[in-house]
């Protein structure tokens, strides 16, 4: 059974910076197969996608809302992928989650980790 757990959320200042981790296992295909992303939901507004990297040659994609201040990567050898959170602003409040996209392999969603930014 495929797991992804996320980590490294809490509450941070405006300005901070914090580092998301996801960490998947029980795949059955290699993790260095599936694109990976990740989301995120705030109360009342509709999921988001913040950052892809793609399987084949690891091409990072952003949403405009967190690019220049968002940088995911992914670390095949551990099954882990990286969103790294830079200069956060209230408005990243948020549960982000990871999202590991196989297409036919098979499409997973951790559970999420709380992201606050409040001073």
């Amino acid at each position: 059974q495929v797991q992804l757990v996320e980590s490294g959320g809490g509450l941070v200042q405006p300005g901070g910076s914090l580092r998301l981790s996801c960490v998947g296992s029980g795949f059955a295909f290699p993790f260095n197969t599936f694109d990976m992303n990740w989301y995120r939901q705030a109360p009342g507004k509709e999921l988001e996608l913040l950052a892809v990297i793609r399987a084949v040659g690891g091409t990072t994609n952003y949403a405009y809302s967190v690019k220049g201040r968002f940088t995911i990567s992914r670390d095949n050898a551990r099954n882990t992928v990286y969103l790294q959170m830079n200069n956060l602003k209230p408005e990243d409040t948020a549960v982000y989650r990871c999202n590991a996209d196989g297409t036919w392999r098979g499409r997973y969603w951790g559970q999420g980790t709380q992201v606050t930014v409040s001073s």
